[in-house]
């Protein structure tokens, strides 16, 4: 998985100088990021790419990501390293975030020279508007299923429900306290 991940990462750094440019400044540092069970071990080389680390190098930074780090990485990218939790060279950390936070991968140029750039068009349309399609669809099926909780089956309160029960135990709460203020009122003249 280590050669997969950094041949990826390294095929998005090589069409992005700036990236690279920040990388330099830490060249031949190494760094670990740790997610689940997975363990990633990279060595930054002297053209700003990351190359695999000797088992041997001292680690300039530890990242430990949130369990979750796959997913974010495709859904929230800018959350990822938020929640992370870091030893060591906290500038090598956050250059890291940093790059990893901004770094984009252009689909339909690579798509385009396997497929040319009629079809890796087509192809990522197609795929966007699947893609739209089904969190559409997810959003309708969770808008039915909280209207059928709410609605048929009762079993979860409306929001308007919800609202108009909290009124009424504010309303119940102030006139207890006045009914108090009276009988405290009244116990001392009969007192």
């Amino acid at each position: 998985m280590n050669n997969a991940a950094l041949g990826l990462v390294n095929h998005l750094l090589t069409g992005e100088d700036w990236a690279r440019e920040r990388l330099l400044e830490f060249s031949g540092q190494t760094a670990r990021l740790l997610f689940g069970r997975s363990v990633l071990s990279f060595t930054i080389s002297d053209a700003g790419l990351l190359g695999a680390a000797d088992t041997a190098a001292a680690v300039a930074v530890s990242i430990r990501l949130p369990d979750d780090a796959p997913v974010r990485a495709l859904t929230d990218r800018a959350s990822l390293f938020s929640t992370a939790t870091i030893s060591g060279s906290a500038d090598l950390a956050e250059t890291l975030a940093f790059v990893f936070r901004n770094l984009r991968w252009d689909v339909e140029h690579d798509l385009s020279r396997l497929l040319g750039d009629m079809v890796a068009r087509r192809a990522l349309q197609l795929a966007n508007g699947l893609a739209q399609w089904q969190a559409g669809a997810t959003r309708n099926l969770a808008f039915s299923l909280a209207e059928y909780l709410t609605e048929e089956e009762a079993a979860i309160a409306s929001r308007p429900a919800v609202q108009s029960f909290c009124v009424q135990v504010d309303a119940l709460r102030d006139d207890l306290a006045r009914f108090e203020k009276r009988l405290e009122r009244f116990a001392r003249r009969q007192g």
